[in-house]
């Protein structure tokens, strides 16, 4: 398969050379491009996911024998989420050889978070298809790099530290309201309410729902602790 000067100089970035392209392309192809005779990266992104969590269980378990279950798990969740993945995919610029339909381009999907997270998912899996596990583990670590030694003992985030405060003082979980959306179609910008039953609440903006959330999370637990 005849492969672009993007990809190529993607490959670069991404730090691993295919030798089936075809496989590469399939991991950047969002569902948005999808034909009967052009897959999409769903599936691939199933086993990515799938792959990073092998990859950081073991390097977490490597990194700190000393480690209860209880310390390792919100660590691993910080390292493999959406979020983190979808970080890892901008520091290479993943979303400049993205295949999306004219709608997604429309509408800004190179900078949509959770089709960066996805499509980061699913070139992992890629190169474990092309490759094998230890290509992949790789690639993984040295993109992950830094993020591997420096995760915080607590690393849940924010809105999963809210329930668990609100759960241990019997209230039941809090909600999430949105009280705004401005901004054009292809960069909208939400405002979001974390309120807890107790009546106590607090506002966030960002430019997704997700990150909105999790920053109303935490400015409640802010004012929560410092009370």
């Amino acid at each position: 398969m005849k492969v672009s000067a993007e990809t190529k100089a993607f490959q670069a970035r991404l730090g691993h050379q295919f030798s089936d392209a075809g496989l590469l392309v399939r991991a950047l192809t969002h569902s948005s491009m999808a034909t009967p005779n052009r897959d999409d990266n769903q599936r691939l992104e199933f086993l990515g996911d799938r792959v990073l969590g092998l990859v950081m269980a073991e390097a977490l378990l490597s990194q700190d024998q000393g480690a209860t279950e209880g310390q390792l798990a919100p660590r691993f969740n910080a390292l493999v989420r959406k979020e983190a993945c979808a970080d890892v995919a901008r520091e290479i610029d993943l979303g400049a050889v993205l295949k999306l339909g004219r709608s997604e381009m429309l509408s800004g999907g190179r900078r949509k978070e959770a089709l960066l997270g996805d499509a980061m998912e699913a070139v992992i899996a890629a190169v474990y298809l092309d490759a094998g596990f230890e290509a992949a583990r790789a690639v993984v670590l040295r993109l992950w790099g830094k993020r591997i030694g420096a995760v915080k003992d607590d690393a849940r985030d924010a809105k999963t530290a809210l329930q668990e405060w609100a759960q241990a003082r019997g209230l039941p979980p809090p909600d999430y309201v949105e009280l705004a959306r401005s901004g054009p179609d292809h960069a909208p910008v939400f405002t979001i309410s974390a309120q807890l039953k107790s009546g106590q609440s607090a506002e966030a903006t960002a430019g997704s729902k997700r990150q909105a959330e999790q920053a109303a999370a935490r400015a409640l637990l802010d004012e929560l602790q410092a009370e």
